[in-house]
């Protein structure tokens, strides 16, 4: 599919990941809307900004204001490029992390991820799909290995991520009588952690949680268990993991003629790990990967 002409709106550029492939989708020629949660005073927007071509323009959009994707929709109508009739892709990059066990989460947290990672998606591509509809174009989802890995201490983010992927699923049905591709991208665990994932904020978090933990619980699981169980997630906090296959299979969904529906860039290590996870009896995964 040629580039030129053609628009395309990424979400969630806060992260490294969503800027990059902004910045890639903007070298090869496509009209890019890099969407953030807040742009204002946003370091990360004016710099990507600078090393773009005129053509990208940044957008102020949280996927959980339903007055900002409406906003976000009437901008893209009025800046696509000349001749273009619609939007031709919509790639869902903005995703939340909550962590912690499932009874540690404070339920606005968990709500929050919800919010952001399903319910946001959902409505932002009810939003634009007249727009998308007109070019027969894609939408793509971003999800993780975590849609089918067991994973204490991201169980709600395997939650959402296993929502994201039935939805995308249903969506492809739904959409191929319209010409509309959908696409999924199940990336590495290091990758969606460079994406998702702050140092900082995991901290905050948890200092948060350990807070409104009540002194039953506080005792039930002592604060070595639960520092412990924080610091599991530390690896995919330090920026180490390497999403340049990520950034290749999302370029692929959007420029293929008929893209997959499915793109698996993950390492060789998590694919074995999602097939013993999903195909294997439960005890076998349990012995190999939880000692």
């Amino acid at each position: 599919i040629s580039p030129l002409g053609k628009a395309v709106l990424i979400t969630g550029c806060e992260s490294p990941l969503a800027r990059a492939l902004a910045k890639r989708l903007d070298d090869l020629g496509f009209t890019v809307f890099a969407a953030f949660r807040q742009l204002q005073d946003s370091d990360d927007a004016t710099l990507l900004k600078a090393v773009s071509s005129g053509r990208l323009k940044l957008l102020q959009l949280n996927v959980t204001s339903e007055v900002e994707m409406l906003e976000a929709s009437l901008f893209i109508t009025e800046h696509l490029p000349d001749g273009e009739p619609g939007l031709w892709a919509l790639i869902h990059c903005d995703l939340w992390c909550a962590l912690g066990e499932l009874e540690w989460v404070p339920f606005p947290v968990m709500r929050k991820s919800f919010d952001i990672n399903v319910l946001g998606a959902s409505r932002l591509t009810q939003v634009l799909l007249p727009l998308i509809r007109r070019t027969a174009g894609r939408v793509v989802f971003l999800s993780s290995a975590l849609a089918h890995l067991p994973s204490p201490v991201r169980g709600v983010q395997c939650a959402t991520q296993a929502a994201i992927e039935g939805l995308a699923a249903c969506l492809r049905h739904e959409l191929k009588p319209r010409n509309v591709g959908v696409s999924i991208i199940c990336a590495s665990e290091f990758a969606a952690g460079n994406a998702w994932l702050d140092d900082k904020e995991m901290r905050e978090q948890a200092r948060e949680m350990w807070a409104l933990l009540s002194e039953e619980q506080k005792e039930a699981y002592g604060e070595d268990y639960f520092e412990q169980a924080i610091r599991s997630l530390e690896p995919f906090c330090r920026g180490e993991g390497d999403f340049h296959s990520t950034i290749r299979a999302m370029t692929d969904s959007i420029m293929r003629t008929f893209p997959m529906f499915r793109y698996t860039p993950l390492t060789r290590y998590e694919k074995l790990k999602t097939i013993v996870a999903e195909h294997l009896p439960n005890p076998l995964y349990e012995m190999l990967y939880k000692a």
